[in-house]
């Protein structure tokens, strides 16, 4: 039997001499709405459409639903935000603020959705240096090294003469019985390790995770 709601909003006990009331015509929401600040930055830096120009697309143009340039936004966004599994995209491709950041609000088709699913943006990480029959988007990887020494000189009037870097390591807590976990000693939690690398002050360079733990 179908439950028949009636109710559009229902109130709890005032707090703090606030009412306290929850409605149900939200709508489409979505909890990342810092992302739109994130970006204005990429706006501002062009780091996703320099980052796009790096690769060399030979798909069919019919059948193409998300340019290049859509898939590397969407993936830069959703690392930022912390969604490192592709897997997490299944559900963020229909979030209305990454659609929002991605530049994508509909899909250009009436079964797509705005954003690509963890299958076509798997497609863009295995890119190799020449097209096969599952993958035929071809990263330059000298492009991409040049890009990020591009991207650093343009904070720099000219070039630093000395870079200093920053090797340290943090607590990355875990709660379940994932593959490589160890407990340390220091943290007093089970963790991953992962190892950060700084320069030039308080610039990201890379992240690796230690597989094994000494404590």
């Amino acid at each position: 039997m179908q439950t028949e709601c009636s109710v559009s909003a229902y109130e709890f006990p005032a707090s703090c001499g606030r009412r306290v009331v929850t409605r149900f015509d939200g709508g489409r929401m979505s909890s990342d709405g810092g992302a739109i600040l994130l970006k204005q930055v990429d706006d501002r830096l062009g780091f996703s459409r320099r980052f796009a120009a790096c690769f060399r697309d030979e798909r069919h143009p019919a059948f193409v639903e998300y340019r290049v340039e859509d898939l590397v936004r969407q993936r830069i966004m959703g690392l930022a935000l912390g969604y490192e599994d592709l897997n997490d995209h299944d559900a963020l491709r229909h979030d209305p603020v990454m659609g929002l950041v991605s530049g994508r609000l509909s899909g250009g088709r009436a079964n797509c959705a705005a954003l690509a699913g963890k299958s076509t943006l798997n497609r863009l990480e295995c890119s190799g240096q020449q097209a096969d029959r599952y993958c035929r988007i071809i990263a330059d990887h000298d492009a991409l090294a040049a890009l990020f020494v591009s991207v650093f000189m343009d904070q720099h009037e000219r070039a630093p003469t000395r870079i200093i870097l920053d090797v340290d390591a943090t607590d990355d807590r875990i709660h379940g019985h994932q593959e490589g976990r160890a407990f340390h000693g220091y943290y007093g939690h089970t963790c991953y390790l992962p190892l950060y690398i700084f320069f030039c002050g308080c610039r990201p360079l890379c992240k690796s995770f230690l597989t094994h733990i000494d404590v």
